[in-house]
């Protein structure tokens, strides 16, 4: 997927997710760069579309990573914005309604 068709259908679904609000929550996590170790991160957003995490890093927009949540494989995204301690990611694929459910069920 090249980064106009993820961006596109980024904006597509932050269009169509602002009916259903994000989710606030804190979740231990991990994130890691492509080609880089995993470090962890607290997940404290969370949309179908993709998520915001506290992490001091300097991943600049455009990197691509992996979120890994407690009992999952890892969620590739993309970093649509860095501040310098929280990073917002796109998720390349949707996030799917009911494991969106699971994971607020156990953690929201």
């Amino acid at each position: 997927m090249t980064k106009t068709e993820l961006y596109s259908r980024y904006a597509i679904a932050s269009q169509e997710d602002r009916c259903a609000p994000r989710v606030r929550l804190r979740i231990q996590a991990a994130l890691r760069a492509s080609g880089s170790q995993g470090f962890p991160v607290v997940v404290t957003d969370l949309s179908m579309a993709g998520f915001a995490c506290e992490a001091v890093s300097s991943m600049p927009v455009g990197t691509l990573c992996w979120l890994t949540l407690p009992g999952m494989s890892g969620l590739q995204s993309e970093v649509a914005w860095n501040n310098g301690i929280m990073i917002g990611c796109a998720f390349s694929n949707l996030l799917n309604g009911a494991v969106l459910d699971s994971i607020v069920a156990r953690h929201g």
